[in-house]
Protein backbone atom coordinates (compact mmCIF):
# COMPACT_ATOMS: atom_id res chain seq x y z
CA UNK A 1 0.00 0.00 0.00
CA UNK A 2 2.83 2.36 0.88
CA UNK A 3 4.54 1.70 -2.45
CA UNK A 4 1.28 2.39 -4.29
CA UNK A 5 0.89 5.76 -2.56
CA UNK A 6 4.49 6.70 -3.43
CA UNK A 7 3.92 5.72 -7.05
CA UNK A 8 0.68 7.72 -7.23
CA UNK A 9 2.35 10.75 -5.64
CA UNK A 10 5.25 10.56 -8.10
CA UNK A 11 2.84 10.31 -11.02
CA UNK A 12 0.95 13.40 -9.86
CA UNK A 13 4.20 15.34 -9.48
CA UNK A 14 5.33 14.36 -12.98
CA UNK A 15 1.97 15.41 -14.48
CA UNK A 16 2.13 18.74 -12.65
CA UNK A 17 5.74 19.27 -13.76
CA UNK A 18 4.85 18.42 -17.35
CA UNK A 19 2.02 20.93 -17.39
CA UNK A 20 4.30 23.58 -15.91
CA UNK A 21 6.98 22.91 -18.52
CA UNK A 22 4.45 23.20 -21.35
CA UNK A 23 2.97 26.49 -20.14
CA UNK A 24 4.71 29.64 -21.34
CA UNK A 25 5.43 32.65 -19.17
CA UNK A 26 5.31 36.16 -20.58
CA UNK A 27 5.98 39.63 -19.32
CA UNK A 28 4.18 42.30 -21.32
CA UNK A 29 7.28 43.13 -23.36
CA UNK A 30 8.00 39.44 -23.95
CA UNK A 31 4.42 38.99 -25.12
CA UNK A 32 4.78 41.89 -27.57
CA UNK A 33 8.09 40.56 -28.94
CA UNK A 34 6.65 37.07 -29.28
CA UNK A 35 3.55 38.33 -31.09
CA UNK A 36 5.56 40.38 -33.59
CA UNK A 37 7.28 37.14 -34.61
CA UNK A 38 4.39 34.70 -34.37
CA UNK A 39 1.14 36.58 -34.83
CA UNK A 40 -0.39 35.29 -38.05
CA UNK A 41 -1.38 38.72 -39.36
CA UNK A 42 2.13 40.05 -38.68
CA UNK A 43 3.70 37.06 -40.47
CA UNK A 44 1.50 37.61 -43.50
CA UNK A 45 2.48 41.29 -43.58
CA UNK A 46 6.14 40.20 -43.64
CA UNK A 47 5.33 37.82 -46.49
CA UNK A 48 3.73 40.71 -48.37
CA UNK A 49 7.06 42.55 -48.22
CA UNK A 50 8.88 39.53 -49.65
CA UNK A 51 6.24 39.25 -52.37
CA UNK A 52 6.69 42.96 -53.18
CA UNK A 53 10.45 42.45 -53.50
CA UNK A 54 9.87 39.61 -55.93
CA UNK A 55 7.40 41.71 -57.89
CA UNK A 56 9.93 44.54 -58.05
CA UNK A 57 12.49 42.20 -59.60
CA UNK A 58 9.80 40.74 -61.86
CA UNK A 59 9.15 44.24 -63.22
CA UNK A 60 12.86 45.00 -63.52
CA UNK A 61 13.51 41.76 -65.39
CA UNK A 62 11.05 42.65 -68.16
CA UNK A 63 13.51 45.31 -69.37
CA UNK A 64 16.54 43.04 -69.24
CA UNK A 65 17.62 40.68 -72.07
CA UNK A 66 15.16 37.87 -72.66
CA UNK A 67 16.32 34.63 -74.29
CA UNK A 68 13.94 32.01 -75.58
CA UNK A 69 14.46 28.83 -77.57
CA UNK A 70 12.18 26.55 -79.55
CA UNK A 71 12.37 23.25 -81.42
CA UNK A 72 9.85 22.55 -84.17
CA UNK A 73 9.43 19.13 -85.73
CA UNK A 74 7.22 18.51 -88.78
CA UNK A 75 6.22 15.25 -90.44
CA UNK A 76 4.01 15.44 -93.54
CA UNK A 77 1.65 12.48 -93.49
CA UNK A 78 0.81 13.45 -97.06
CA UNK A 79 2.84 16.13 -98.81
CA UNK A 80 1.24 18.87 -100.80
CA UNK A 81 1.48 18.55 -104.61
CA UNK A 82 2.24 21.60 -106.79
CA UNK A 83 1.63 21.91 -110.56
CA UNK A 84 4.37 23.40 -112.78
CA UNK A 85 4.13 23.92 -116.60
CA UNK A 86 5.46 20.75 -118.27
CA UNK A 87 7.43 22.74 -120.85
CA UNK A 88 9.93 23.60 -118.04
CA UNK A 89 10.88 19.93 -118.17
CA UNK A 90 10.72 19.56 -121.97
CA UNK A 91 7.02 18.68 -122.09
CA UNK A 92 4.22 19.95 -124.24
CA UNK A 93 2.96 23.52 -123.77
CA UNK A 94 -0.32 23.69 -121.87
CA UNK A 95 0.43 20.57 -119.87
CA UNK A 96 1.44 20.52 -116.20
CA UNK A 97 3.86 18.40 -114.25
CA UNK A 98 3.04 17.29 -110.66
CA UNK A 99 5.88 18.23 -108.32
CA UNK A 100 6.40 17.79 -104.57
CA UNK A 101 8.67 20.33 -102.91
CA UNK A 102 10.64 19.65 -99.76
CA UNK A 103 11.12 16.55 -97.67
CA UNK A 104 8.62 14.59 -95.66
CA UNK A 105 10.24 15.50 -92.34
CA UNK A 106 12.01 18.56 -91.01
CA UNK A 107 13.26 19.88 -87.70
CA UNK A 108 14.22 23.43 -86.76
CA UNK A 109 15.93 24.67 -83.58
CA UNK A 110 16.06 28.41 -82.95
CA UNK A 111 17.16 30.76 -80.17
CA UNK A 112 16.05 34.40 -79.90
CA UNK A 113 17.49 37.25 -77.86
CA UNK A 114 15.15 40.20 -77.25
CA UNK A 115 15.97 43.52 -75.61
CA UNK A 116 13.89 46.58 -74.83
CA UNK A 117 15.66 49.66 -76.14
CA UNK A 118 13.11 52.25 -75.08
CA UNK A 119 9.71 51.91 -73.42
CA UNK A 120 8.28 54.72 -71.29
CA UNK A 121 5.88 52.41 -69.48
CA UNK A 122 8.84 50.26 -68.37
CA UNK A 123 10.50 53.24 -66.67
CA UNK A 124 7.27 54.08 -64.88
CA UNK A 125 6.87 50.40 -63.96
CA UNK A 126 10.23 50.41 -62.20
CA UNK A 127 9.20 53.45 -60.17
CA UNK A 128 5.83 51.85 -59.37
CA UNK A 129 7.46 48.65 -58.16
CA UNK A 130 9.59 50.68 -55.76
CA UNK A 131 6.55 52.55 -54.42
CA UNK A 132 4.64 49.27 -54.09
CA UNK A 133 7.47 47.90 -51.97
CA UNK A 134 7.31 50.99 -49.76
CA UNK A 135 3.55 50.55 -49.41
CA UNK A 136 4.09 46.94 -48.32
CA UNK A 137 6.64 48.11 -45.74
CA UNK A 138 4.16 50.72 -44.51
CA UNK A 139 1.51 48.03 -44.18
CA UNK A 140 3.92 45.85 -42.19
CA UNK A 141 4.78 48.72 -39.86
CA UNK A 142 1.10 49.55 -39.42
CA UNK A 143 0.33 45.89 -38.73
CA UNK A 144 3.09 45.65 -36.13
CA UNK A 145 1.74 48.73 -34.35
CA UNK A 146 -1.77 47.29 -34.33
CA UNK A 147 -0.54 43.88 -33.16
CA UNK A 148 1.42 45.55 -30.35
CA UNK A 149 -1.67 47.52 -29.33
CA UNK A 150 -3.85 44.40 -29.47
CA UNK A 151 -1.41 42.44 -27.30
CA UNK A 152 -1.29 45.23 -24.70
CA UNK A 153 -5.08 45.33 -24.57
CA UNK A 154 -5.42 41.55 -24.43
CA UNK A 155 -2.66 41.24 -21.80
CA UNK A 156 -4.35 43.94 -19.72
CA UNK A 157 -7.74 42.23 -20.04
CA UNK A 158 -6.28 38.99 -18.68
CA UNK A 159 -4.75 40.83 -15.73
CA UNK A 160 -8.04 42.66 -15.22
CA UNK A 161 -9.87 39.34 -15.20
CA UNK A 162 -7.44 37.81 -12.71
CA UNK A 163 -7.57 40.83 -10.37
CA UNK A 164 -11.36 41.03 -10.61
CA UNK A 165 -11.78 37.36 -9.77
CA UNK A 166 -9.36 37.62 -6.84
CA UNK A 167 -11.13 40.68 -5.44
CA UNK A 168 -14.57 39.10 -5.78
CA UNK A 169 -13.35 35.90 -4.12
CA UNK A 170 -12.06 37.95 -1.18
CA UNK A 171 -15.29 39.94 -1.05
CA UNK A 172 -17.34 36.74 -1.16
CA UNK A 173 -15.28 35.19 1.64
CA UNK A 174 -15.75 38.31 3.77
CA UNK A 175 -19.49 38.37 3.07
CA UNK A 176 -19.87 34.69 3.94
CA UNK A 177 -18.12 35.34 7.23
CA UNK A 178 -20.36 38.33 7.95
CA UNK A 179 -23.44 36.38 6.94
CA UNK A 180 -22.55 33.49 9.28
CA UNK A 181 -21.95 35.86 12.19
CA UNK A 182 -25.14 37.80 11.48
CA UNK A 183 -27.15 34.58 11.17
CA UNK A 184 -25.92 33.49 14.61
CA UNK A 185 -26.86 36.87 16.04
CA UNK A 186 -30.32 36.58 14.49
CA UNK A 187 -30.79 33.06 15.83
CA UNK A 188 -29.93 34.38 19.29
CA UNK A 189 -32.40 37.22 18.91
CA UNK A 190 -29.73 39.91 18.74
CA UNK A 191 -30.24 40.92 15.11
CA UNK A 192 -33.15 41.40 12.72
CA UNK A 193 -33.95 39.01 9.87
CA UNK A 194 -33.65 41.89 7.43
CA UNK A 195 -29.94 42.16 8.19
CA UNK A 196 -29.46 38.52 7.24
CA UNK A 197 -31.46 39.00 4.05
CA UNK A 198 -29.51 42.12 3.11
CA UNK A 199 -26.23 40.18 3.34
CA UNK A 200 -27.75 37.26 1.41
CA UNK A 201 -28.73 39.63 -1.43
CA UNK A 202 -25.25 41.14 -1.54
CA UNK A 203 -23.54 37.73 -1.44
CA UNK A 204 -25.80 36.35 -4.18
CA UNK A 205 -24.93 39.31 -6.40
CA UNK A 206 -21.20 38.90 -5.73
CA UNK A 207 -21.28 35.16 -6.51
CA UNK A 208 -23.16 35.78 -9.75
CA UNK A 209 -20.59 38.40 -10.80
CA UNK A 210 -17.80 36.04 -9.80
CA UNK A 211 -19.10 33.25 -12.05
CA UNK A 212 -19.48 35.65 -14.96
CA UNK A 213 -16.00 37.16 -14.50
CA UNK A 214 -14.45 33.70 -14.29
CA UNK A 215 -15.85 32.88 -17.72
CA UNK A 216 -14.75 36.25 -19.09
CA UNK A 217 -11.25 35.70 -17.72
CA UNK A 218 -11.02 32.39 -19.59
CA UNK A 219 -12.12 34.13 -22.78
CA UNK A 220 -9.50 36.83 -22.19
CA UNK A 221 -6.78 34.16 -22.08
CA UNK A 222 -8.01 32.76 -25.39
CA UNK A 223 -8.02 36.22 -26.97
CA UNK A 224 -4.46 36.82 -25.77
CA UNK A 225 -3.37 33.49 -27.26
CA UNK A 226 -4.82 34.49 -30.62
CA UNK A 227 -2.96 37.82 -30.45
CA UNK A 228 0.26 35.96 -29.66
CA UNK A 229 -0.22 33.54 -32.55
CA UNK A 230 -0.74 30.55 -30.24
CA UNK A 231 -3.48 27.95 -30.11
CA UNK A 232 -6.34 29.38 -28.04
CA UNK A 233 -6.05 26.58 -25.47
CA UNK A 234 -2.31 26.99 -24.86
CA UNK A 235 -1.64 27.43 -21.12
CA UNK A 236 0.24 30.67 -20.44
CA UNK A 237 1.36 32.51 -17.33
CA UNK A 238 1.64 36.30 -17.08
CA UNK A 239 4.57 37.50 -15.01
CA UNK A 240 3.56 41.18 -14.79
CA UNK A 241 0.82 42.52 -12.54
CA UNK A 242 -1.70 45.22 -13.34
CA UNK A 243 -0.76 47.82 -10.75
CA UNK A 244 2.96 47.70 -11.56
CA UNK A 245 2.29 47.99 -15.29
CA UNK A 246 -0.05 50.92 -14.85
CA UNK A 247 2.55 52.82 -12.82
CA UNK A 248 5.29 52.01 -15.33
CA UNK A 249 3.14 53.33 -18.16
CA UNK A 250 2.48 56.75 -16.67
CA UNK A 251 4.74 58.95 -18.78
CA UNK A 252 4.04 62.66 -18.75
CA UNK A 253 6.87 63.12 -21.28
CA UNK A 254 4.70 61.38 -23.85
CA UNK A 255 2.17 64.20 -23.56
CA UNK A 256 4.79 66.62 -24.93
CA UNK A 257 6.18 64.22 -27.53
CA UNK A 258 7.12 65.46 -30.99
CA UNK A 259 4.07 65.71 -33.26
CA UNK A 260 5.83 65.54 -36.62
CA UNK A 261 2.95 64.35 -38.77
CA UNK A 262 5.29 63.12 -41.51
CA UNK A 263 6.68 60.50 -39.09
CA UNK A 264 3.30 58.87 -38.46
CA UNK A 265 2.59 55.70 -40.36
CA UNK A 266 -0.90 56.82 -41.41
CA UNK A 267 0.53 59.91 -43.09
CA UNK A 268 3.18 57.83 -44.86
CA UNK A 269 0.51 55.45 -46.15
CA UNK A 270 -1.56 58.35 -47.52
CA UNK A 271 1.57 59.93 -49.02
CA UNK A 272 2.57 56.74 -50.81
CA UNK A 273 -0.97 56.42 -52.12
CA UNK A 274 -0.55 59.87 -53.68
CA UNK A 275 2.81 58.82 -55.18
CA UNK A 276 1.16 55.77 -56.73
CA UNK A 277 -1.49 57.99 -58.33
CA UNK A 278 1.27 60.22 -59.75
CA UNK A 279 2.90 57.19 -61.33
CA UNK A 280 -0.39 56.04 -62.81
CA UNK A 281 -0.70 59.44 -64.48
CA UNK A 282 2.86 59.09 -65.82
CA UNK A 283 2.01 55.61 -67.07
CA UNK A 284 -0.98 56.81 -69.06
CA UNK A 285 1.03 59.65 -70.58
CA UNK A 286 3.93 57.32 -71.43
CA UNK A 287 1.62 55.28 -73.64
CA UNK A 288 1.80 58.10 -76.22
CA UNK A 289 5.57 57.60 -76.59
CA UNK A 290 7.08 55.25 -79.18
CA UNK A 291 8.62 51.95 -78.12
CA UNK A 292 11.74 50.40 -79.58
CA UNK A 293 12.72 46.73 -79.28
CA UNK A 294 15.64 44.81 -80.79
CA UNK A 295 16.04 41.10 -81.38
CA UNK A 296 18.68 38.65 -82.54
CA UNK A 297 17.68 35.26 -83.88
CA UNK A 298 19.76 32.23 -84.79
CA UNK A 299 19.00 28.60 -85.55
CA UNK A 300 19.62 25.40 -87.48
CA UNK A 301 17.32 23.36 -89.72
CA UNK A 302 17.49 19.76 -90.86
CA UNK A 303 15.49 17.94 -93.58
CA UNK A 304 14.93 14.36 -94.64
CA UNK A 305 12.40 11.78 -95.73
CA UNK A 306 13.31 9.59 -92.74
CA UNK A 307 13.90 10.43 -89.10
CA UNK A 308 17.69 10.41 -89.25
CA UNK A 309 18.32 13.68 -87.44
CA UNK A 310 20.40 12.06 -84.75
CA UNK A 311 22.90 10.58 -87.21
CA UNK A 312 26.25 12.15 -88.00
CA UNK A 313 25.52 12.23 -91.72
CA UNK A 314 22.58 14.58 -91.19
CA UNK A 315 23.16 17.98 -92.74
CA UNK A 316 22.22 21.09 -90.81
CA UNK A 317 21.61 24.49 -92.31
CA UNK A 318 22.22 27.54 -90.17
CA UNK A 319 20.41 30.89 -90.27
CA UNK A 320 20.58 34.13 -88.31
CA UNK A 321 18.52 37.32 -88.17
CA UNK A 322 18.83 40.72 -86.49
CA UNK A 323 16.07 43.28 -86.37
CA UNK A 324 14.51 46.22 -84.57
CA UNK A 325 10.86 47.04 -84.04
CA UNK A 326 9.66 50.63 -83.65
CA UNK A 327 6.06 51.10 -82.59
CA UNK A 328 4.70 54.67 -82.89
CA UNK A 329 1.25 55.44 -81.42
CA UNK A 330 -0.50 57.89 -83.74
CA UNK A 331 -4.23 58.04 -83.08
CA UNK A 332 -6.35 56.25 -80.47
CA UNK A 333 -9.66 58.12 -80.87
CA UNK A 334 -8.79 60.13 -77.71
CA UNK A 335 -8.62 56.95 -75.62
CA UNK A 336 -5.20 57.82 -74.20
CA UNK A 337 -6.32 61.37 -73.51
CA UNK A 338 -9.34 60.16 -71.55
CA UNK A 339 -7.20 57.71 -69.58
CA UNK A 340 -4.72 60.48 -68.71
CA UNK A 341 -7.52 62.80 -67.59
CA UNK A 342 -8.98 60.06 -65.40
CA UNK A 343 -5.57 59.44 -63.82
CA UNK A 344 -5.21 63.21 -63.19
CA UNK A 345 -8.59 63.26 -61.42
CA UNK A 346 -7.51 60.37 -59.19
CA UNK A 347 -4.26 62.21 -58.41
CA UNK A 348 -6.18 65.34 -57.38
CA UNK A 349 -8.33 63.18 -55.11
CA UNK A 350 -5.24 61.57 -53.56
CA UNK A 351 -3.70 64.98 -52.88
CA UNK A 352 -6.86 66.17 -51.13
CA UNK A 353 -7.03 62.88 -49.22
CA UNK A 354 -3.46 63.44 -48.01
CA UNK A 355 -4.33 66.93 -46.75
CA UNK A 356 -7.49 65.59 -45.12
CA UNK A 357 -5.59 62.73 -43.48
CA UNK A 358 -2.99 65.17 -42.14
CA UNK A 359 -5.70 67.17 -40.39
CA UNK A 360 -7.36 64.02 -39.06
CA UNK A 361 -4.05 62.75 -37.64
CA UNK A 362 -3.51 66.06 -35.82
CA UNK A 363 -6.97 65.72 -34.29
CA UNK A 364 -6.35 62.05 -33.39
CA UNK A 365 -3.08 62.95 -31.65
CA UNK A 366 -4.73 65.75 -29.67
CA UNK A 367 -7.59 63.44 -28.69
CA UNK A 368 -5.24 60.59 -27.73
CA UNK A 369 -3.13 62.90 -25.58
CA UNK A 370 -6.24 64.21 -23.86
CA UNK A 371 -7.50 60.69 -23.20
CA UNK A 372 -4.13 59.59 -21.87
CA UNK A 373 -3.83 62.59 -19.55
CA UNK A 374 -7.33 61.98 -18.26
CA UNK A 375 -6.52 58.29 -17.71
CA UNK A 376 -3.55 59.25 -15.50
CA UNK A 377 -5.60 61.78 -13.55
CA UNK A 378 -8.52 59.36 -13.24
CA UNK A 379 -6.18 56.65 -11.92
CA UNK A 380 -5.07 58.88 -9.05
CA UNK A 381 -8.68 59.84 -8.33
CA UNK A 382 -9.94 56.26 -8.34
CA UNK A 383 -7.05 55.17 -6.12
CA UNK A 384 -8.04 57.78 -3.52
CA UNK A 385 -11.70 56.82 -3.82
CA UNK A 386 -10.80 53.18 -3.18
CA UNK A 387 -8.90 54.06 -0.03
CA UNK A 388 -11.86 56.11 1.19
CA UNK A 389 -14.36 53.38 0.32
CA UNK A 390 -12.29 50.77 2.20
CA UNK A 391 -12.22 52.94 5.33
CA UNK A 392 -15.95 53.65 5.09
CA UNK A 393 -16.78 49.98 4.67
CA UNK A 394 -14.56 49.01 7.61
CA UNK A 395 -16.23 51.63 9.85
CA UNK A 396 -19.74 50.54 8.87
CA UNK A 397 -18.89 46.88 9.40
CA UNK A 398 -17.57 47.66 12.86
CA UNK A 399 -20.63 49.79 13.68
CA UNK A 400 -22.95 47.06 12.41
CA UNK A 401 -21.49 44.31 14.56
CA UNK A 402 -21.36 46.64 17.55
CA UNK A 403 -25.07 47.21 17.11
CA UNK A 404 -24.93 50.93 16.34
CA UNK A 405 -25.24 50.67 12.55
CA UNK A 406 -27.94 49.29 10.28
CA UNK A 407 -27.63 46.52 7.69
CA UNK A 408 -28.78 49.00 5.03
CA UNK A 409 -25.86 51.30 5.80
CA UNK A 410 -23.48 48.35 5.71
CA UNK A 411 -24.83 47.23 2.33
CA UNK A 412 -24.47 50.74 0.96
CA UNK A 413 -20.85 50.86 2.13
CA UNK A 414 -20.15 47.42 0.64
CA UNK A 415 -21.72 48.38 -2.70
CA UNK A 416 -19.71 51.58 -2.71
CA UNK A 417 -16.52 49.60 -2.04
CA UNK A 418 -17.23 47.12 -4.82
CA UNK A 419 -17.85 49.97 -7.24
CA UNK A 420 -14.60 51.66 -6.19
CA UNK A 421 -12.69 48.42 -6.64
CA UNK A 422 -14.07 47.94 -10.17
CA UNK A 423 -13.41 51.55 -11.13
CA UNK A 424 -9.84 51.36 -9.83
CA UNK A 425 -9.12 48.29 -11.94
CA UNK A 426 -10.70 49.95 -14.99
CA UNK A 427 -8.60 53.07 -14.38
CA UNK A 428 -5.40 51.00 -14.44
CA UNK A 429 -6.44 49.32 -17.70
CA UNK A 430 -7.33 52.73 -19.14
CA UNK A 431 -3.77 53.97 -18.50
CA UNK A 432 -2.32 51.00 -20.39
CA UNK A 433 -4.73 51.17 -23.31
CA UNK A 434 -4.63 54.93 -23.79
CA UNK A 435 -0.84 55.01 -23.73
CA UNK A 436 -0.76 52.24 -26.33
CA UNK A 437 -3.26 54.17 -28.48
CA UNK A 438 -1.17 57.36 -28.29
CA UNK A 439 2.05 55.51 -29.12
CA UNK A 440 0.34 53.82 -32.06
CA UNK A 441 -0.78 57.14 -33.55
CA UNK A 442 2.58 58.85 -32.95
CA UNK A 443 4.50 55.78 -34.12
CA UNK A 444 6.77 56.16 -31.09
CA UNK A 445 7.24 52.71 -29.57
CA UNK A 446 9.68 52.57 -26.67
Amino acid sequence: MKHKLILLFSLLLSIYGYSQENSQSFSLQEAIDFALENNRIAKNAARDIEAAKKQKWETTATGLPQISASIDYQNFLKQQVSLIPAEFFGGNPGEFQEVIFGTEQSIMATATLRQKVFDGSYIVGLQSAKVFLEISKNAKEKTDLEVRKAVIEAYGNVLLGEESVNILERNAATLEKNLNETTKLFENGLEEQESVEQLQITLSSILSDLNNLTRLRDLAYKMLNISLGLDINTPIVLSDNLETLSKQNMSLELLTADETIENTIDYQIAENDMFSKELLLKLERSKALPTLDAFLNGGYSGFGNEFNFAQKEQKWFGSSLFGVSLNIPIFSSLQRSAASQRAKINLDKAQDNLTQREQEIKLEIASAKSNYQFAIEDYENKKQNLNLAERIQTKNETKFFEGIGSSFELRQAQTQLYTAQREYLEAMISVLNNKAALETILNTVN
